[in-house]
């Protein structure tokens, strides 16, 4: 009955002191820049509408390399979207300008129930007291792998890693790789100047998380971001298990598992995945309906991470709905923004089987979406789950920065320009220095 009520709150007409426009119509922009997600946000519009016929939904989705951008002249210029969905590594520098609503007196206001999402996620848009964003997403990172190119599937679901020899994840990688003569890199006959396959596809263009490849395994080897996160104001980028862990990757292209930085395609990993050319990779939760939808080019599964010294871990990250604090419309924006938050929108979303919505009864709607399609990924909701499987991205002002020095020190490791506990000692003194 509680739920109920809860629904049909949030549901109910704005208040009438709302003010209105002459025309009694209030349009909001809302911006997005995911197209796969579109439809189903789309769907939320329309029922938010039916019951506030006095606001409009007006969408606006940019693709991800043009999105942030976009949104840094607007909100610079004043003329930014009165709400657009919201990445925690962005957000401090919103927050640092004054140009993010604090919504925290409307969720006391209306005692929004912030216990039913995900762990962890309703404190990552938090800071001073002051909340930034209801959650609405999450997600975790599994390996990938196409059917064809792996032929021993034996232990994936249990891969062990280490820095010093790869474990059993570089012996699946090693023997997933072909030269150009048919020998996989367990031959000592291998000639890792002409592969054809490549058993590991890495990720070098990945900021300062390593979210999509180097990140999870630093964090499995002992690796530790921050003094704290999230608002740390020192980061541990000098740790010798990070240096430890780029090291080892670097270790695959000399071997020839993986392509070098510089001969890499220049297409993304997951469209060298549909050529045939690589066999593992990591993969977020949210390619989930590119590698196992019904426009797949080869035929994939999904693996659990392999496991390190300090266990398996992966990075969840989780999106949340931001409100612009120039908004004319703070009330309506407001009403959006927490139905968009609501079990009401999420089990939509989830029931679409895009994303993983942060309300946990989303993500069962998903799950029964994906089983009744036939798609396994129940490796990334086991891992959400276990006991201090996850970890959460860092997050901290000076973000853009921060991305920019460590992409170039880790790129300059692996393109052999520097040592990586050199390397990474020159970035984290230069990353920390920004904090003085």
């Amino acid at each position: 009955m509680r739920r109920a009520l809860a629904v049909l709150a949030l549901l109910l007409p704005l208040a009438a002191c709302t003010a209105e426009p002459a025309d009694g119509k209030v349009t909001l922009n809302y911006w997005l820049w995911d197209d796969k997600q579109l439809p189903s946000y789309q769907t939320c519009a329309d029922e938010f509408t039916k019951a506030n016929p006095n606001v409009a939904i007006k969408f606006t989705q940019t693709a991800w390399s043009q999105y942030w951008q976009n949104l840094t002249t607007q909100l610079a210029s004043g003329g930014a979207p009165d709400v657009w969905t919201d990445h925690a590594s962005y957000y401090p520098q919103f927050v640092s300008s004054n140009q993010i609503l604090d919504i925290q007196p409307f969720v006391e206001r209306d005692g929004v129930d912030l216990g039913v999402y995900q762990a962890g996620l309703a404190d990552l848009f938090v800071k001073d007291g002051k909340r930034y964003g209801l959650p609405k997403d999450w997600d975790t990172m599994a390996l990938v792998y196409n059917t064809a190119l792996v032929k021993d599937t034996t232990g994936l679901d249990a891969l062990t890693w280490n820095p010093v020899d790869g474990g059993t994840f570089e012996r699946a990688i090693a023997a997933s790789t072909v030269d150009s003569q048919g020998r996989t890199g367990l031959d000592p006959a291998f000639d890792k100047a002409n592969v054809k396959v490549y058993g590991f596809l890495p990720e070098w263009a990945d900021g300062s998380q390593g979210q999509n490849g180097w990140g999870n395994l630093a964090v499995a080897n002992g690796f530790t971001f921050l003094d704290k996160n999230p608002w740390g104001t020192r980061y541990r980028y000098d740790d010798p298990k990070l240096a430890q862990t780029i090291a080892w990757f670097t270790h695959l292209i000399d071997a020839g598992y993986a392509p070098r930085f510089d001969k890499q395609s220049t297409l993304g990993r997951d469209a060298v995945m549909d050529q045939g050319t690589g066999a593992f990779t990591f993969a977020g939760s949210w390619t989930i309906s590119s590698y196992l939808g019904a426009n797949a080019k080869q035929k994939y599964a999904f693996a659990p991470l392999p496991t390190g010294p300090a266990g398996r871990k992966t990075a969840i990250n989780g999106l949340s709905d931001a409100i612009y604090a120039g908004t004319k419309h703070p009330d309506e924006a407001w009403a959006w923004v927490k139905f968009l938050g609501s079990a009401a929108c999420q089990d939509i979303v989830g029931g679409n089987a895009v994303v993983f919505p942060a309300v946990r009864s989303g993500v069962e709607k998903a799950l029964a979406a994906h089983k009744a399609a036939g798609r396994d990924v129940h490796v990334f909701t086991d891992q959400a789950s276990a006991p201090g499987g996850t970890f959460f991205l860092p997050i901290t002002d000076h973000g853009n920065e921060v991305s920019q020095i460590v992409q170039d020190a880790i790129q300059a490791v692996v393109l052999g320009q520097a040592a990586p506990a050199g390397a990474l000692k020159k970035a984290n003194d230069q990353v920390n220095a920004l904090f003085k």
